[in-house]
């Protein structure tokens, strides 16, 4: 697991910066009824897409929550007032305090399906009635792209996703929301070069295959033997996904 202390600096440069936030903001407000008046962004990171959410929506009212403090910080120097330290699933709002919930590029990093669950329960709890939560899904399997990059990395251990669509969608189920929406939106800039895939290997971007494991050496072996070391294969795509809970009656 990344340490999001230190990755908070160069987190922005290393996955897309604006344009991918771009991409994800847009792709949000589009399943944001227009009548939402506050928004939680939970696990908000450095602040790229809760910034954009907020400038393109002024009426709305944007809180970012993120439990990192080098990311929070950043976060705060972007949007003044609005940025929290707090668990995601330990929230500290009262129920039904938000007409909209975010969560991008956050379930995926739990460290099991139960605090996934947890953390969709949470955004479920402060929603109110007739709200929306939106959250993506399927983020590793969305940088499978069918290049050679992947046939080279089909081989490797993988955890059970945290994020995955089904599991998303029977935690909102438990916790009476209902299906509202999906959409996609490309990560700009994300697209894996061996040489730079080489080098996610040895930082442990890849969970189960730690730096300096065997096994992280042969992929990375493997890799460098690929055309074209420093040409970025297509970006991944990116599902979204959007629950509402009903209103009463």
């Amino acid at each position: 697991m990344l340490d999001y202390e230190k990755e908070a600096v160069d987190y922005d440069a290393s996955r897309g910066g604006e344009p991918r936030a771009r991409a994800a903001a847009d792709t949000v407000l589009g399943m944001v009824p227009a009548d939402a008046g506050r928004l939680l962004d939970v696990g908000c990171g450095t602040g790229t897409v809760t910034r954009r959410i907020a400038a393109a929506r002024p009426e709305l009212q944007v809180v970012g929550a993120d439990l990192t403090r080098g990311m929070a910080r950043m976060a705060a120097a972007r949007l003044p007032g609005r940025i929290l330290l707090a668990d995601a699933s330990r929230l500290p709002f009262p129920d039904g305090t938000f007409d909209a919930v975010t969560s991008i590029w956050l379930l995926h990093l739990m460290p099991d399906v139960a605090d996934a669950r947890r953390v969709v329960a949470e955004c479920a709890r402060v929603l109110r009635p007739g709200g929306v939560y939106v959250t993506t899904v399927d983020k590793a399997a969305a940088h499978d792209v069918g290049s050679d990059i992947d046939a080279v990395l089909a081989a490797r251990p993988r955890r059970t996703a945290r994020d995955a669509a089904e599991a998303v969608a029977a935690h909102a189920a438990e916790h009476g929301l209902r299906p509202a929406g999906q959409a996609a939106f490309p990560g700009v800039g994300q697209g894996r070069s061996p040489r730079g895939t080489i080098a996610d290997l040895r930082r442990g971007w890849f969970t189960l295959l730690p730096p300096g494991d065997p096994r992280t050496e042969r992929f990375a072996a493997a890799l460098a033997r690929l055309p074209e070391q420093d040409r970025p294969r297509p970006d991944p795509r990116f599902t979204v996904r959007a629950f509402t809970r009903p209103r009463a009656g």
